[in-house]
């Protein structure tokens, strides 16, 4: 339901419209009929997967879980439903305060009816935006804030980070992630990296040439990785770097 309630966020009003423009809706007061939002909620939940991608941390878990396991040499293994479901739990495990903060704030709020429909998207929205950006590259914001030829007032309204809209926040949480992923696999690369050219070179000087390297190297490698716990310790890195 919580995943449901933030997909409500990217899509809300304008969405529906174009999603279904023979209905008009009335949001005068800032309440949805019920048949609106049941229709909203059927229409918005086959596009949750691709809401959890762009905008949680889905994408530098499962980069650098599927990127070690070419590190390790066994690009198979684990399976890929096994690195998607560690990603996606991991996902859930790190969103969570942002998951509860949602729902103290404009989730219950809203089923009390203490507030609108639209106070409930403009406080959701400023909870996942707030989260992205502490995760986006400045380097990476100011790219897409160039791109998006915003009009001269509404770029005189930018003040601060948060008044960047959405449209061009998630672009750049997206790079953002994805470059950071990369610089989290080129750190982990480096000891398997080692133990290959040591293998390479001690294969070399015994003149065994027709015995590839990666298939001495790869129990080496892996007895390595198990005795630093190097699945603990990589979870718990990508875990505190949300942190």
């Amino acid at each position: 339901m919580k995943l449901i309630v933030i997909s409500l966020l990217f899509f809300g009003f304008s969405s529906a419209q174009q999603i279904i423009p023979n209905i008009e809706l009335k949001i005068g007061t800032g309440e949805l009929d019920t048949s609106i939002r049941l229709l909203i909620l059927l229409t918005i939940l086959s596009l949750a997967p691709s809401i959890l991608i762009m905008t949680t941390s889905f994408i530098r878990i499962v980069i650098v879980l599927s990127l070690l396991r070419q590190a390790l040499g066994v690009p198979t293994v684990p399976p890929n439903q096994v690195i998607v479901s560690l990603a996606l739990f991991l996902t859930f495990f790190i969103m969570k305060p942002v998951f509860d903060k949602i729902n103290q704030e404009a989730f219950q709020p809203l089923l009390k009816n203490q507030i609108t429909d639209k106070v409930f998207f403009e406080k959701t929205s400023a909870i996942v935006k707030d989260f992205m950006l502490k995760n986006t590259r400045k380097e990476s914001l100011k790219v897409f804030l160039d791109m998006a030829n915003l009009p001269k007032e509404q770029k005189e309204n930018i003040k601060s980070p948060q008044d960047v809209p959405l449209s061009v926040v998630i672009p750049a949480f997206m790079v953002s992630e994805i470059t950071t992923a990369f610089q989290i696999v080129f750190l982990l690369y480096l000891p398997f990296l080692i133990i290959d050219l040591v293998v390479a070179s001690i294969l070399i000087s015994m003149g065994i040439l027709m015995i590839p390297p990666q298939i001495i190297s790869l129990p080496f490698k892996i007895m390595l990785f198990v005795l630093a716990n190097g699945w603990e310790l990589v979870v718990l890195s990508l875990v505190r770097s949300y942190q």
